[in-house]
């Protein structure tokens, strides 16, 4: 079934008074308002994609996305690790089972180190394929986000011309009241009139400014409205442009594979449904093994803080060293035995000694010692985890249901939003040609008793009934215009994507 969707937004009368006087377009696209510039649809969508709070929201969400693959993706790089430490220790002895243990030096040490590790499995594999189809569902629901803040923007703007068009009607209809009151008054005048018919033509004016009053100043409110669904504080004096798009011809079929294709909440849906299948599959990789690589190396340095106690340590050394040759080699010389007597006396603490431990302190903290460095390699194939792995697949599969059913939820719900917005479509289209005939109706039944009051045919009332008969025929048709245009933004929603 084709439905004829062409429709023109007829030049209202009203309206056309109203902005025959516009100034010249002063916002660029996408460019902030300025008091007296006339504001467009495109405009205003574009300033709204660039400064709704709740679009922004949605977007910043990309970064969090982007961060969780960049995560996933790591994971099958090693995990790398350094480590540097100081520490000081009194130069006091510790006591094990009664013997003394340790320097009586006060100590500085610094240690430093490096280490990597890096675990592969299935589950690694999946947990990305996971993070990523999570990506790719943030980014179908920015666009759903877009898509939503189009549709609440565009219904807005309509709203707020469907206000001015009324406050346009009202004062056209005040210029009707007033012109009775006058015609009321002259007819008192001439004696064809009567002071009751001047009182009802008064009362008629008197509500009709509180009408037209009223009219302006909700029209004034949706104007706001509309800054505030865009995100940016509102401007006096912008005028809205009248002129709006043509709805072109559409196919229900065709819309539907549409939005079966492009519609983002059902992408962003289906999206999800493939990282749950993912997540079942990384819940069973629990029985498969696993390989884990780590690699260690470290160094350290230390320093002793009293260098003088170092080379009196030293010095002590040297006599002990001394005497305990001589002890042997005078035993030797007593057994009648070879030995180096002579060469004990030798053995003496020297200069070049005390001044190696002093540059040997001196090195510190930049001279490290490395200890062994150590490889490792685990291959562990899990047994038995208390069902603990059943559980988790068991948890993953009705995730992994419950997202198909979202899926599926989904898209019944757009074929059913689809059908019924193009269907309200052909309606307010057909709405609008029988309003227009309604208000040319009501608009010659009004010119007619205006010419009868005229010549004294009928009353003050009937001439007010007549009024607003036409007042009711033209706010009817002010409305069916604007419908066709909500509903056909309806059915870009609905399909998740501009149609035009």
């Amino acid at each position: 079934m084709r439905l004829p969707v062409r429709f023109h937004v007829y030049a209202l009368a009203l309206v056309a008074a109203a902005t025959a006087a516009l100034p010249e377009r002063a916002a660029a696209q996408g460019g902030a308002p300025t008091p007296g510039s006339v504001l467009s649809l495109d405009d205003a969508l574009a300033l709204a994609r660039r400064n709704n709070p709740t679009l922004q929201n949605a977007t910043n969400a990309r970064r969090t996305a982007a961060a969780a693959v960049r995560s996933a993706t790591g994971a099958f790089l090693p995990n790398v690790n350094t480590s540097l430490g100081g520490g000081f220790r009194e130069g006091r002895q510790t006591f094990f089972q009664g013997q003394g243990i340790g320097s009586t030096n006060d100590q500085l040490s610094t240690d430093v180190g490096g280490s990597a590790n890096m675990s592969l499995s299935l589950a690694t594999l999946n947990d990305r394929r996971s993070a990523k189809a999570e990506q790719d569902a943030t980014e179908a629901d920015i666009t759903a986000a877009e898509q939503n803040l189009r549709n609440t923007v565009i219904t807005q703007y309509l709203t707020a011309l469907q206000a001015q068009a009324r406050a346009a009607l009202q004062d056209t209809l005040l210029a009707t009241t007033t012109a009775q009151l006058e015609l009321a008054r002259a007819r008192l005048q001439v004696g064809s009139g009567t002071q009751l018919d001047v009182q009802r033509a008064e009362v008629a004016d008197g509500q009709q400014r509180v009408a037209a009053l009223n009219a302006k100043n909700q029209a004034a409110i949706e104007v706001v409205r509309l800054f505030q669904q865009i995100g940016i504080a509102p401007v006096q004096n912008v005028a809205l442009n009248p002129e709006l798009p043509a709805t072109p011809q559409l196919d229900l079929q065709t819309v539907m594979d549409n939005a079966r294709r492009t519609n983002p909440a059902l992408a962003a849906l289906q999206a999800r449904e493939e990282s749950a299948k993912r997540g079942v599959a990384s819940a069973r990789s629990a029985y498969y093994p696993s390989l884990s690589l780590n690699a260690n190396v470290s160094a350290f340095t230390n320093r002793f803080t009293n260098t003088d106690q170092l080379i009196q340590q030293g010095q002590a050394s040297a006599i002990g060293q001394r005497n305990s040759c001589i002890r042997s080699e005078e035993v030797r010389a007593r057994l009648g035995l070879s030995n180096q007597l002579a060469a004990c006396s030798a053995i003496s603490f020297t200069p070049e000694a005390e001044q190696a431990i002093r540059d040997q302190q001196g090195k510190y903290p930049f001279d490290f010692t490395r200890q062994p460095y150590s490889l490792s390699a685990t291959f562990s194939l899990p047994i038995f985890n208390g069902f603990r792995r059943e559980q988790q697949v068991e948890q993953a599969q009705v995730q992994r249901r419950n997202a198909e059913n979202n899926t599926r939820a989904q898209a019944i719900r757009i074929e059913a939003d689809v059908t019924a917005a193009f269907l309200s479509l052909n309606t307010a289209q057909q709405t609008v040609a029988l309003q227009e005939q309604n208000v040319r109706t009501a608009r010659t039944a009004l010119s007619l008793a205006q010419e009868r009051y005229r010549v004294g045919a009928i009353s003050i009332v009937d001439l007010v009934q007549a009024r607003g008969d036409y007042e009711r025929a033209e706010t009817d048709r002010i409305s069916a215009v604007y419908d066709v245009q909500r509903a056909f933004a309806a059915l870009e929603n609905a399909v998740g994507r501009p149609l035009r």
